[in-house]
C-alpha cells in the first residue's frame, strides 16, 4: 500500500463505509437504520415509490424518530430515497439495470484486485486471509452469521492488490451493493465458500488469471440471484 496514499480501513466489496472492528454499540444508531434500509432498498424489498413511516420505523429499531430521520436524509444523499416536507419520505430506489450494472462494475473491479494481489500478496497477507478463509467455513457450518468475516476476508485481498486508487473505486461501487448479502440470499452460502476455495488456492498458487476469474464469477452469481428476485417481482 503506498505510503504517500494511505487508505482508510474500512475498504471491502459490500460494507464499505465502516471498520469492522468497530463496536457494537457503534452500530446501533443512525448508522444500522441506514445499513437497514440501504439494503431493503437495494434488493427490491422496498420497491420505488413506497412511503416510509417514520413512527413504523422507529418501532422496528427501538428507537426515536430522529435517528431514522437522519438515516432517511443519508440514503437521500445517495438518491435511494427522496425527502419532501408535504409527501413525506419516498422510496425512489435504483432501478434493476443500474443495481446489476453495480455488480457488473464490483465484478471487474474485483476481479482486477484479485489479479493483482495475486501477484503481488505477501505470505503475511496470505495468511490473514486462509484464516479468515477457515473462520468463515467453521462459521457456516454452526450457522453462525459470515457476513462480517466475509467482509474481512474480501478486504483482505483487496488490501494486498496493494493499489489505493483501485481500493477507492471498489469502495465507491460497493455503496450500492447490499450489505448482508448473505441474509438475503442464504443458499449462495455453499456456492460461496466454494468459490473462496477456489479464490484462495489461486492466491496461494500465486496464479493470476485463477484469480480474477473466480473473483469475477462471485459477483457474477451473486447478480444472478438478484436478477431472479427482481423477475420475480415483476411477474416475468
Amino acid at each position: 500500500m503506498s505510503v504517500a496514499e494511505p487508505m482508510p480501513d474500512d475498504v471491502g466489496p459490500w460494507p464499505v463505509d465502516l471498520a469492522s472492528d468497530e463496536t457494537t454499540t457503534y452500530r446501533t444508531g443512525r448508522e444500522r437504520i441506514v445499513d437497514v434500509l440501504r439494503d431493503r432498498v437495494l434488493s427490491g424489498v422496498l420497491p420505488p415509490g413506497t412511503k416510509l413511516n417514520l413512527d413504523a420505523l422507529a418501532d422496528e429499531f427501538g428507537t426515536s424518530r430522529t435517528p431514522v430521520r437522519e438515516a432517511c436524509l443519508a440514503l437521500s444523499q445517495d438518491g435511494l430515497v427522496r425527502v419532501a416536507q408535504r409527501s413525506g419520505i419516498v422510496v425512489i430506489g435504483l432501478s434493476s439495470e443500474a443495481i446489476l450494472e453495480n455488480f457488473a462494475l464490483m465484478a471487474a473491479l474485483s476481479g482486477l484486485a484479485a489479479q493483482w494481489a495475486a501477484r503481488g500478496i505477501t505470505e503475511r497477507e496470505l495468511r490473514r486471509v486462509r484464516e479468515l478463509h477457515r473462520e468463515i467455513k467453521v462459521a457456516a457450518a454452526v450457522g453462525d452469521d459470515i457476513a462480517t468475516l466475509n467482509w474481512e476476508f474480501h478486504r483482505e485481498i483487496n488490501r494486498a492488490c496493494h493499489s489505493p486508487r483501485l481500493q477507492r473505486m471498489l469502495a465507491e461501487a460497493g455503496r450500492l451493493i447490499p450489505r448482508r448479502f448473505f441474509e438475503l440470499f442464504p443458499e449462495h452460502v455453499p456456492c460461496s465458500l466454494d468459490e473462496h476455495d477456489a479464490l484462495v488456492a489461486a492466491l496461494g498458487s500465486r496464479d493470476e488469471t485463477a484469480a480474477r476469474q473466480v473473483a469475477e464469477q462471485h459477483f457474477d452469481s451473486a447478480a444472478a440471484l438478484l436478477r431472479r428476485q427482481f423477475a420475480g417481482r415483476s411477474g416475468t
